[in-house]
């Protein structure tokens, strides 16, 4: 039989058996034989070495003690989310141990499993391994690693060995890679942080920067472009991650024709694509690597997610993508809302994912939350595909309405409640673009503000129900409804916060569109119009407060009836603002009963029902009947301290009641003592300027002898 062969072809022609080995090396005319072996792993393969390493001492001093010490057989994982900077914290211990403690420095790339093996037979090579050993490896006849912690286990010379982006930890596993050797140290850079990867090693988590070293970072990369505070105030937006600390700097040291200061790129950041604008500063003449760009890094993760067949944890992080970069209370996401994005029997397994890939974190603040990096959301978010993003939206939307209370009610202060605001303002943000998710974003807003308010935390509900009609204004218009809806609600908090010159026009400029968009009887107008007469009756006009409250009290009885808590609420509030002659005579005088009323319609345990308590105390001090008035207030203050603590802001009206009876009875060192409680407290919760702080100071004045009240707040 015959053969011929053409363009290098073989043809191979026997009576008997033979074996041939063959290697085929192809690559493209004109070019070098490409080969997988690393070009040295001697010197590490890093994109840009920090100028110098900023806070990392403790982790540094760790290595340390491990290179200085003849032990071996340490092996440390450093392990945080892509860009955090755990290459670099290798790259120093790197120098440090081959020049300061004489190690011999050995470096792989340990991404995937071509580049770890060839890396690591690299290291064999370099540690004494022969051609024909290394031939034996490649052709099957011997296993590689045990070739390569053969010689690492023999080295003459104690070393260093780096495994550099291990973020697949079963290749390693699979192969049996990671070993110890009493010859030398192993660090692995990862982001994979779930301890069962890495039995027996030390792990070092590496975070994001403090503040003043993040601003350093800054400083070191473009000391010409700013001052320190301006450096710290961009390390803030960057949420202090060395990575794009590092871009943001060598953006501003790179420019030529118009240079920016620090103080511009903040503004830019704020304005437009902030990832897009930090990953301009990337060398553009270097190979691109997707880990050195913080727009692409984080993909890789994605990338393992979709090919290990966890598409759920893809879901997940998107869905997070909408919120804000600050912790999340887990109970939001255990909700049947999610469905839309991911099953909800999957949130488990989607959360460790990404726990172990260290793309978010568990976190304490009063409630289990998680919680992820803003400039890693910020990239999700941008590489989310559009067509995907109205369910995710309308799915986090549901999930921070039903985490709000549908209607919100007086309690104790409620850490998970404060907790959401930051992302019901994140994902107004997201929404912006679209009219009816803006919509439906902001009235979960203004309701957990209305929340917040409720539970005495008014700086909170200010800050939540402003930010929020701040973004949504300008997509749905200032008047619309929900916006209007929320500008009162920031006028109430106004109020409560004393700040009334504020809280007194926002309210009328609200109350008149209203009137004049929806009627003087719809209910968003009448409860502005409820608002705007307590600021009126604390800054002493009494008539007009009352003729407000008069026409909130019969629109009220009109629109929604005369047994809704609204109604019954504005009612109660007639009792601490009526004289005595008045309070006998309004509602043809049955308003003296309206706390057995509210029992009757609303329970004797409704908060409403407790206010017009209250309320009915002081109208029976104002009547003279102080015995009364003394038992009345005495059960209702202790029923708010057992319900809401001693430093609920109606609690301390009750009390500051309750200092009055006492006086009135005879008993002033008690009346004061109480008013000095009352003071106290006010002065923690509010501040010393408050107005409420400074007329229960008049008040404590007065039952002293050391003057008369100035301007007490009656309760309301």
């Amino acid at each position: 039989m015959d053969g011929r062969a053409e363009d290098g072809g073989r043809v191979y022609q026997a009576s008997g058996d033979q074996h041939i080995s063959e290697h085929h090396h192809h690559h493209h005319a004109g070019r070098e034989p490409v080969s997988d072996t690393p070009d040295s792993v001697r010197r590490p393969m890093v994109g840009r070495p920090p100028v110098v390493l900023r806070d990392r001492a403790e982790v540094l001093e760790r290595l340390r003690e491990s290179a200085a010490s003849d032990r071996g057989c340490d092996i440390h994982v450093l392990h945080g989310m892509g860009g955090c900077g755990k290459t670099a914290v290798a790259y120093d211990f790197f120098r440090t141990a081959t020049e300061e403690f004489g190690r011999v420095g050995l470096w792989v790339n340990a991404s995937d499993r071509a580049s770890l093996r060839a890396g690591m037979l690299a290291v064999a090579a370099d540690r004494g391994a022969g051609d024909g050993e290394l031939l034996a490896v490649r052709n099957g006849f011997r296993p590689a690693a045990d070739l390569v912690w053969d010689y690492l286990d023999r080295s003459a010379e104690p070393w260093l060995l780096v495994l550099d982006n291990a973020d697949d930890p079963a290749i390693l596993r699979d192969g049996s890679w990671l070993r110890t050797s009493p010859r030398g140290i192993v660090v692995v850079t990862t982001r994979r942080a779930a301890a069962h990867w890495w039995p027996g090693a030390q792990l070092q988590h590496i975070g994001v920067l403090p503040r003043e070293d993040a601003a350093r970072v800054l400083c070191d990369l473009a000391p010409q472009s700013g001052t320190m505070e301006q450096a710290a105030e961009i390390a803030d937006r960057l949420g202090r991650l060395p990575l794009a600390l590092t871009l943001a700097g060598g953006f501003l040291s790179h420019q030529l024709i118009d240079p920016w200061s620090m103080e511009v790129y903040g503004r830019r950041l704020d304005e437009g694509e902030r990832v897009e604008l930090i990953d301009q500063g990337a060398d553009a003449l270097d190979e691109e690597d997707p880990r050195h760009l913080v727009g692409r890094t984080w993909q890789l993760s994605l990338d393992s997610f979709e090919a290990h067949g966890l598409p759920e944890a893809v879901a997940l992080l998107r869905l997070l993508a909408r919120l804000a970069p600050e912790p999340l209370p887990l109970s939001v996401l255990n909700s049947p809302e999610v469905g839309d994005v991911l099953p909800r029997a999957r949130i488990e397994t989607a959360l460790r994912a990404l726990l172990d890939h260290s793309l978010t974190e568990l976190v304490d603040a009063g409630v289990r939350c998680v919680r992820c990096h803003g400039v890693l959301l910020d990239s999700v978010a941008a590489a989310t595909p559009r067509e995907g993003l109205a369910v995710l939206d309308a799915t986090a939307i549901r999930l921070l309405d039903a985490a709000v209370p549908t209607v919100p009610d007086a309690g104790p202060y409620e850490p998970r409640l404060r907790l959401l605001a930051p992302h019901a303002l994140a994902l107004l943000r997201r929404v912006a673009d679209d009219p009816s998710a803006a919509a439906d974003a902001l009235s979960v807003a203004t309701r957990l503000s209305v929340a917040l308010h409720r539970t005495g935390d008014y700086p909170s509900a200010w800050e939540t129900v402003r930010a929020a009609a701040v973004l949504a204004e300008p997509r749905l218009g200032p008047e619309h409804r929900l916006v209007l809806a929320a500008r009162s609600r920031e006028g109430r908090a106004l109020f409560r916060l004393g700040r009334y010159a504020e809280a007194e026009p926002l309210l009328r400029s609200v109350r008149a569109v209203q009137e004049r968009l929806f009627g003087a009887d719809d209910p968003d107008t009448l409860d502005t119009c409820h608002g705007l007469q307590l600021v009126l009756g604390n800054v002493g006009r009494r008539e007009e407060a009352l003729t407000l409250l008069r026409r909130t009290v019969a629109g009220r009885r009109a629109v929604l009836g005369p047994s809704h808590p609204l109604t019954l609420r504005s009612r109660a509030s007639l009792l601490v603002i009526l004289s005595a002659s008045e309070l006998t005579t309004e509602d043809d005088g049955t308003l003296l009963s309206l706390p057995q009323e509210c029992a009757r319609h609303l329970g004797p345990d409704h908060t409403v029902t407790l206010g017009a308590r209250h309320n009915h105390a002081w109208a029976l001090y104002v009547l003279g009947r102080i015995e009364a008035a003394d038992e009345e207030i005495r059960l209702v203050t202790e029923e708010y301290d057992r319900r809401f603590g001693p430093d609920y802001p109606i609690a301390l009206s009750a009390r500051q009641l309750l200092a009055r009876t006492r006086s009135a009875l005879g008993h002033p060192d008690e009346g004061a003592e109480l008013m000095a409680d009352v003071v106290a407290r006010r002065e923690r919760a509010l501040g010393a300027d408050h107005p409420f702080t400074a007329a229960s100071r008049g008040l404590l004045r007065e039952l002293r002898g050391d003057g008369r009240a100035d301007g007490d707040a009656a309760p309301s």
